[in-house]
């Protein structure tokens, strides 16, 4: 793993600068504080600050190897004081002789060198307890973020799993349906059932196709819609009529795919299976208050036996939006007494953010 001063330029940029700031405050501060000759209190700090720039940006490496070891509680702190003590060390020793060899001829300044030892023991210690806080910081961050990447991949894929067990809840359903009635049609009317068969194949390939891609078109989710109620006319013939009235704003506004297919199936068992007269399955749609809304409405015989509940369909659309939307109030049923309307609203902005 990179060090963090170094992940980009600009830490880097950042880091330089800090210690650059340092060298400057320490300087002034032997100067006019300790009355050290200007060039060689510059000289002092200059490199006993540039190796320990260079020990500190090195400590994340050792820090590094120290948490991949996993160590002991009793471990980890004996490992950091004989690192610390190690590092601190070859500090003061490495600074403390290359700046009595560049200031060799200043005897005050060599005085002042000598008796600032202790101090700079100090100030080695604080610098590693800067380092090794900032680097353990930095390491819980790291962390925290691949937890939470980790725990976004698997939300994401819970949450496509679950979809797609819904939609192969739906798809099975309206197949049997639609394979009893092909097994009828073979023997009354052999052309219907061919003409049935190659609707339900298209049908089928445009679900498959869609398991991946949980969005699609209105238009395209129409026309897939419009041929499984061409498999459902060679089954009900006039009883089932079907008028739709959509903008062409709608037609091009992004929906989750198979959606429509289960309010259109419900509409077809609570209204057209169950009465003897012509049926009229209404579409609708408009864009309003950042919703697109679709509105599908058919007649029902009052006097035929009402099922119980929902349904299957109806049940998972409202899983299914509440997967996508983290909501449960976008689908809306409405039961009049002669007319049954379900109401699906799509928020348009969060599904373009998709």
């Amino acid at each position: 793993m990179i060090n963090p001063f170094a992940r980009n330029r600009s830490y880097v940029f950042l880091y330089v600068a800090v210690w650059i700031l340092i060298i400057l405050v320490q300087t002034a501060t032997l100067n006019y504080y300790q009355d050290i000759d200007l060039l060689a209190a510059f000289s002092d700090s200059v490199v006993f600050n540039t190796i320990l720039a260079i020990i500190g940006f090195n400590m994340w490496y050792v820090l590094r190897f120290s948490v991949r070891e996993k160590l002991s509680t009793l471990d980890l702190i004996i490992n950091h004081l004989l690192t610390a003590a190690f590092m601190i060390a070859i500090w003061i020793a490495s600074g403390y002789f290359i700046v009595s060899a560049i200031e060799s001829e200043q005897a005050e300044y060599l005085e002042f060198l000598n008796s600032s030892l202790p101090w700079r023991a100090i100030i080695g210690v604080f610098f590693y307890l800067l380092f090794i806080l900032l680097y353990y910081i930095s390491l819980y961050y790291e962390d925290l973020q691949q937890k939470l990447k980790i725990e976004a991949r698997l939300n994401n894929l819970v949450k496509e799993a679950e979809l797609n067990a819904l939609k192969s809840q739906i798809n099975p359903h309206f197949l049997f349906n639609s394979l009893n009635s092909i097994s009828s049609l073979t023997m009354t009317d052999s052309e219907k059932a061919q003409e049935m068969v190659i609707k339900l194949s298209d049908f089928l390939r445009y679900s498959l196709s869609h398991n991946r891609n949980e969005t699609t078109t209105l238009r395209r989710e129409l026309e897939n819609t419009e041929r499984y109620l061409d498999i459902e006319k060679v089954r009900f013939g006039k009883r089932l009529k079907y008028i739709s009235h959509v903008s062409d704003l709608c037609l091009e506004a992004p929906i989750p795919n198979m959606i429509l297919q289960p309010l259109f199936e419900n509409a077809i068992k609570h209204g057209v299976y169950n009465s003897i007269d012509e049926v009229q399955v209404e579409l609708s749609c408009e864009a309003k208050d950042g919703f697109m809304i679709i509105r599908l409405l058919n007649d029902f015989d009052p006097e035929a036996t009402r099922p119980k509940g929902e349904g299957i369909g109806l049940q998972n659309i409202r899983n299914r939006l509440q997967l996508l939307y983290q909501r449960n109030d976008l689908l809306e049923i409405n039961m009049g007494k002669i007319e049954f309307e379900a109401v699906l609203r799509i928020p348009i902005h969060s599904i373009n953010e998709q």
